[in-house]
């Protein structure tokens, strides 16, 4: 969803007209007709004051998954059901041994 799509749905939540969105943030009506339209894109510190406007707030989070190792999932996924439990119940058995030492 573009930042235009966003805006609009905040502002709607809101209960707001683009009126009342510029009225309330400052910002001109038809730069938001233009922004909710798609044909142009707010500055980062436009689309904060406008959002704030509306009750909502900018948060900017990283994507799930980025960054994670996914190798050894497509590697396990390789591996037929049973060879995927016989390792599992190995691994089992090399935890409940790591929980023995450690508590000991």
């Amino acid at each position: 969803m573009d930042a235009g799509r966003r805006l609009a749905h905040a502002r709607r939540k809101a209960g707001l007209s683009q009126r009342g969105l510029a009225i309330a943030s400052g910002i001109p009506q038809p730069a938001i007709a233009r922004w909710e339209s798609g044909r142009t894109s707010p500055t980062v510190a436009s689309l904060e004051r406008a959002l704030l406007a509306c009750g909502h707030e900018l948060d900017i989070r990283p994507l799930r998954g980025v960054g994670v190792d996914r190798s050894v999932i497509h590697e396990l996924l390789q591996l037929s059901p049973a060879e995927r439990v016989r390792r599992a119940a190995i691994e089992a058995s090399n935890m409940q041994r790591f929980f023995k030492r450690s508590s000991a």
